[in-house]
């Protein structure tokens, strides 16, 4: 009852303890947070036993702490190399090419794909300033040309700026002599591979073709 009653006081009165709006404003900056979604937060923190609230701020102060990218594939990781690129259980001569953390997080939950991964950081955008030099390209012909990998499978989001993507890589690797394949049209055009369900990710895996 106190919280509701403080929820109507919220929003009847602009008079907001600082500390209040400090949390909010943090909410707020989490993509897809608005100010109700963002005060709902606060609120529920201000709610939260005190070792709830402290657990989570440990829990933010630990993960930019430990987890940086893995200096081979690039995901998120504790150590270095990833598990994955660590693997002895992993096909080390296929690479999944990826643009971010969440479309590898996708890819993996489909339980499809045994080889490694390499992450972007993101897809060409020339609108919104993204060339090949900001995304990590020249990482990954590095690694192919290292030696031992014989298939590149493309991942980006079927969408224009992740198609011009796919395009510029196969052209960079076409003097390598390896296979470079894209996943298969499962994933809808347009769509985000982080959101595609874990069937439709898999299929797009299994029915990838020359690229």
């Amino acid at each position: 009852m106190a919280v509701q009653k403080f929820r109507s006081m919220l929003y009847s009165y602009e008079m907001i303890a600082e500390p209040i709006q400090n949390l909010v404003r943090e909410f707020k900056r989490l993509p897809g947070i608005g100010e109700k979604t963002a005060l709902r937060l606060a609120l529920h923190v201000l709610g939260a036993p005190l070792p709830h609230a402290e657990g989570l701020a440990c829990a933010l102060v630990e993960v930019k702490k430990l987890i940086h990218p893995c200096s081979v594939c690039f995901q998120f990781t504790q150590n270095d190399p990833c598990g994955i690129c660590s693997s002895g259980k992993r096909d080390q001569g296929l690479i999944c090419v990826v643009e971010d953390q969440a479309s590898l997080m996708a890819v993996e939950n489909s339980r499809s794909f045994q080889g490694t991964y390499h992450v972007l950081g993101g897809r060409l955008s020339p609108l919104d300033g993204i060339g090949p030099g900001e995304l990590r390209i020249s990482e990954l012909l590095s690694r192919v040309k290292k030696g031992g990998v014989r298939e590149v499978v493309l991942a980006t989001t079927p969408n224009v700026d992740g198609e011009a993507t796919a395009l510029f890589i196969k052209s960079s690797l076409d003097s390598a002599g390896i296979k470079v394949t894209r996943i298969a049209r499962g994933i809808p055009m347009g769509g985000d591979i982080e959101f595609a369900d874990a069937l439709t990710l898999g299929r797009a895996l299994e029915g990838r073709s020359s690229f």
